[in-house]
């Protein structure tokens, strides 16, 4: 069975798109933990991230490493943290996280936000990118 994050890659489940390359696709979490929560994942479903290859493994690391300064831009803050853990969907993905504390990284705590307020920040993000 295809995870959420195929059938986003597929098209068949709307997202707020950041970054997409033949192989990687980023895109801002529909229930994010802070403002600007991007998940970066590789279009091809593999469940752990250290079952990637070496050199997927690479790409995708430095795919998300691309997305940081603008998305820094977008959403001034301290930091912009990175965390893999891999339990919630069966898809490799990095969640990259504006930072001003360690309060910001609390996966327990999601913040309210409208379908309207992503799209305008997914494209506020995508015109810091160039």
């Amino acid at each position: 069975m295809a995870s959420i994050f195929s059938k986003i890659v597929r098209g068949e489940i709307p997202s707020h798109k950041i970054a997409e390359t033949d192989h990687f696709l980023a895109f801002l979490d529909a229930f994010p933990i802070a403002a600007g929560h991007t998940l970066v994942i590789p279009k091809r479903e593999v469940d752990y991230v250290f079952d990637l290859n070496d050199q997927e493994y690479s790409e995708l690391f430095l795919f998300a490493k691309s997305i940081v300064p603008a998305l820094q831009k977008a959403v001034p803050c301290l930091r912009i943290g990175l965390t893999v853990i891999g339990l919630e969907v069966p898809h490799t993905h990095i969640h990259l996280l504006t930072l001003n504390s360690m309060a910001d990284a609390d996966f327990s705590k999601k913040i309210h936000t409208t379908q309207e307020e992503l799209a305008a920040l997914a494209a506020k993000i995508r015109a810091e990118m160039g």
